[in-house]
C-alpha cells in the first residue's frame, strides 16, 4: 500500500489481484446479483485508487478496504431503493451460491437440495436490514474478526456483536418459518 501511495501502479495491481475476489464476494452477498456485484467491485477499486493518498495506516489495509467496499455497497442499495430498478440478469437467473461438492459421490437429489437451501439462505440474507446483513457477511462469509468488522464499520465491538446476534436470530426465525410452512404444506398434500 505504501508503494501504491507513491504512485506505483504495479503495487496497486497486486492489491487488486489479492483482494478482488473477497470484495466481489462481499458485494454479491450484499446485493444478490452477479452483474451489480461486479460493478460494485470495480467501483470499490476505483474509489480506492482515487483515495489511495488518504490512507494513513491507522487500521490495516484490509479493514480500510472493507470500509470502502461497505460504503460503496450501501450507496448502491440506497440508489436502487430510489430507482426501484429490475435487472435483466435477475429475471433470467436466480441468485445463489456457487455449488461445490466435496463428495463426488453425492446423488443429484442431494446436490439439488443443497442448491435450493443455498438459494433460500441468500434470499433470507437479502431480506435482512443493511446493518445486519453486512456484519453477517463480514463475519460468516469473509471470516473477519469482530475487531476488524468494528474498525471497517466504524462502530463499537459491542455494536458488532449485538448486530451479529440479531442477524443470526433473524435468519433462524426466517428459516424456521420456512420449514414450518413447508411441513404444513406437505401435511396438507398427504391428506
Amino acid at each position: 500500500m505504501n508503494r501504491a501511495k507513491k504512485g506505483d501502479h504495479a503495487a496497486f495491481s497486486v492489491l487488486v489481484q489479492r483482494y478482488e475476489s473477497k470484495i466481489y464476494n462481499l458485494a454479491y452477498r450484499f446485493v444478490g446479483n452477479h452483474a451489480d456485484a461486479g460493478d460494485l467491485t470495480q467501483e470499490t477499486f476505483i474509489k480506492l485508487y482515487q483515495s489511495v493518498h488518504t490512507y494513513r495506516g491507522d487500521a490495516s489495509f484490509a479493514t480500510w478496504l472493507y470500509r470502502v467496499a461497505t460504503n460503496v455497497c450501501r450507496d448502491e442499495l440506497r440508489k436502487q431503493q430510489r430507482q426501484k430498478k429490475i435487472s435483466l440478469d435477475e429475471m433470467i437467473e436466480q441468485p445463489g451460491f456457487a455449488l461445490s461438492s466435496d463428495n463426488e459421490q453425492e446423488m443429484p437429489e442431494e446436490v439439488l437440495e443443497k442448491k435450493e437451501l443455498q438459494e433460500q439462505m441468500q434470499s433470507f440474507l437479502l431480506e435482512l436490514s443493511d446493518e445486519y446483513r453486512i456484519v453477517l457477511i463480514m463475519r460468516e462469509v469473509q471470516q473477519l474478526s469482530y475487531e476488524e468488522i468494528a474498525a471497517a464499520l466504524d462502530c463499537s465491538l459491542g455494536t458488532v456483536k449485538s448486530r451479529l446476534n440479531r442477524a443470526r436470530q433473524a435468519l433462524k426465525r426466517k428459516f424456521l418459518g420456512q420449514t414450518r410452512e413447508h411441513l404444513a404444506g406437505t401435511a396438507r398434500l398427504a391428506r
